[in-house]
């Protein structure tokens, strides 16, 4: 048996059971299988304490999933290193179909000991409590929408329109009230979608004001406040992005944010020839749709809306300046892509890539109290506090930040 410092231990965890091998850092060590074991804290702990080898050092890596958050900060907790591995991002063979626990495994400490495997970053116990709660905010959205599909679908079906023309506002709920159907068994059906919208819209109620006050005890509230001075961008646009990739400034560039939110459109290239194709589909789509939302205000001309100021009044100068800055260059932006015949979508798609370059060039400005990223693996546990760094591309222009030209 090879003897290491190090020993690469790759985990294919499921929910009750997790496949486990073993690899030493030595080229020529092969690759063990320990079998599976329990997903229980108790197993991991004896996993420690019966490790294969005398290694001093032991590095977990497992594929990122709902099942490895709570192993990656417990694993962490108690000292040892953990990667977690997007499946995507995993490096596979041409013809290689077969999949079991097993093989997933030793797939797994094998890439871990050639440095083949690129980390994602693992929220911490608060970080992924705001983002359940925009999730959990989102699902009622969504669920409301569909329940008031079902509703207007089944008043239409039944010739049933308000004179008014209201919609969802309290005339068209005392019209809706009043309706009395043909047969008792169609009346009974409208008062049960009816009564469907009014539970999701108290539920989207009293989640909306929890994600408030959660967000304002949060370590990055002030990056969140500072990205509320962009135009089209209140709480829940500043807060989704945000909770999904947590701190904005854990890159250099915008570019890597635009890519994991899924804004860059794939592109198509040989020799001279170069081809644009469309925004790809994978990324986090709830953080997306959110800035997609926020972009569609760039479409109007530039201006000062009356609840800009508010929200402008505690930021320094710098932030304030930006905030007006980057309306007018975006603004004007939109009408030459819309002079040239872009369709308004890809437009809108181009605004929300610019969107994001903009929140990382306001979060450089803000001083926050930042973890330092799960890479950095010799000051893993220590907390420093960021100062504005000094960027005068992004300072004087924050529109060179996201490629775009003066």
């Amino acid at each position: 048996m090879h003897q290491s410092s190090t020993l690469d231990i790759g985990m294919d965890v499921h929910t009750d059971t997790s496949a486990v091998a073993y690899v030493a850092k030595d080229h020529d060590a092969e690759v063990c299988s320990l079998g599976t074991l329990g997903t229980r804290q108790g197993d991991m702990d004896q996993l420690i304490r019966t490790r294969p080898s005398k290694a001093t050092q032991l590095s977990f890596v497992y594929e990122a999933g709902p099942c490895g958050s709570w192993l990656d900060r417990y694993l962490r907790k108690k000292g040892d290193d953990c990667w977690g591995v997007a499946p995507c991002l995993m490096p596979k063979k041409a013809g290689d179909r077969g999949q079991t626990a097993r093989r997933e495994a030793v797939q797994l400490a094998r890439l871990m000991r050639s440095g083949a495997l690129t980390p994602v970053d693992v929220p911490k116990a608060a970080g992924e409590a705001l983002r359940d709660r925009t999730r959990a905010r989102e699902d009622a959205l969504r669920a409301l929408k569909a329940a008031t599909f079902r509703l207007k679908a089944f008043l239409l079906r039944h010739d049933l329109r308000d004179t008014d023309q209201a919609n969802g506002g309290p005339a068209h709920l005392r019209w809706l009230a009043a309706v009395v159907c043909h047969t008792p068994a169609q009346q009974l059906v409208l008062q049960d979608y009816g009564r469907a919208v009014n539970e999701h819209t108290e539920r989207l109620g009293r989640l909306e004001p929890a994600l408030q006050d959660q967000a304002q005890s949060w370590r990055v509230h002030p990056v969140v406040a500072a990205l509320q001075a962009l135009r089209g961008v209140q709480r829940i646009v500043a807060v989704t992005p945000v909770a999904a990739r947590g701190d904005l400034t854990r890159v250099d560039t915008p570019r890597p944010l635009m890519q994991c939110l899924g804004l860059l459109a794939a592109a198509y290239s040989s020799g001279e020839r170069r081809r644009q194709g469309s925004l790809p589909t994978a990324g986090h789509t709830q953080a997306r749709r959110a800035l997609v939302e926020g972009a569609w205000a760039y479409r109007s001309p530039a201006y000062v809306s009356r609840h800009l100021p508010r929200r402008l009044e505690p930021q320094p100068k710098t932030i304030q300046d930006l905030s007006w800055k980057a309306p007018v260059r975006r603004c004007t932006r939109v009408r030459c892509l819309m002079a040239r015949g872009q369709h308004a979508n890809h437009v809108v798609g181009a605004m929300a890539r610019a969107l994001v370059g903009l929140m990382w060039a306001l979060a450089q400005q803000v001083p926050v109290t930042r973890e330092v990223p799960q890479t950095e693996r010799p000051w893993m546990n220590r907390v420093y506090v960021r100062t504005s760094r000094s960027r005068d591309s992004c300072r004087d222009d924050a529109c060179q930040c996201v490629g775009v030209s003066r």
